[in-house]
């Protein structure tokens, strides 16, 4: 019976999980539907609420966004938007933050997490996933060593983590892709493939 439960709840939890992460996604972007007019909403001349809905709207405002943006009257405004935000105290230092965030991940030109190393974190007898990024140019004049800059995610919300500098020969450098990481980071190690070590040996150990 105890074997059987346990069959049960493998195939449940991961599937009421998905379902309640899609119904929360449908029922933000259903949100969208309130900025258009009373007599414009679907539930008002269909008689009916129909959920997701606000998907198609949400993504019509994004790509006309995006279209918007493109042309040169569009860029000047988008300019005129971003300075007018960056006088604002609070507001510049979280919009300026997340912008630079969001530019480095979803740009094509951008460059997001290079490489999947191991470092030593928490303790010196410890190694953590940690993933190489960029180091500012006026704090790598600081050190007389070769540093890399580290993002070290925490389990299981790999949005949060910590942020590191450390000597690149005090780093493994994995055989892993970023992708696989996060699953095995997401996971607790659960979903981990074989990884390959570049350095096979670590000096002093």
């Amino acid at each position: 019976m105890k074997r059987y439960f346990i069959t049960g709840l493998l195939i449940w939890v991961p599937l009421g999980i998905t379902i309640w992460v899609l119904s929360a996604l449908l029922g933000a972007m259903d949100q969208t539907l309130l900025l258009l007019p009373e007599h414009w909403r679907p539930h008002y001349w269909l008689g009916v609420h129909i959920p997701g809905l606000g998907v198609i709207l949400t993504g019509v405002v994004i790509i006309l966004t995006g279209l918007f943006a493109a042309n040169l009257i569009g860029q000047r405004l988008v300019r005129f938007w971003e300075s007018l935000l960056q006088r604002i105290p609070v507001v510049k230092s979280i919009y300026g933050s997340v912008k630079q965030v969001s530019d480095t991940l979803l740009s094509g030109s951008g460059l997001a997490f290079k490489k999947v190393l191991l470092v030593r974190y928490p303790h010196p007898q410890a190694w953590s996933l940690a993933f190489q990024t960029n180091i500012p140019s006026e704090v790598r004049g600081q050190f007389e060593a070769e540093y890399v800059a580290v993002f070290i995610p925490t389990t299981p919300s790999p949005v949060n983590g910590f942020y590191f500098y450390v000597r690149r020969d005090e780093t493994i450098e994995l055989d892993m892709s970023v992708d696989a990481a996060l699953k095995a980071i997401v996971s607790m190690g659960v979903v981990a493939p074989a990884m390959k070590l570049e350095v096979a040996n670590y000096p002093g150990d």
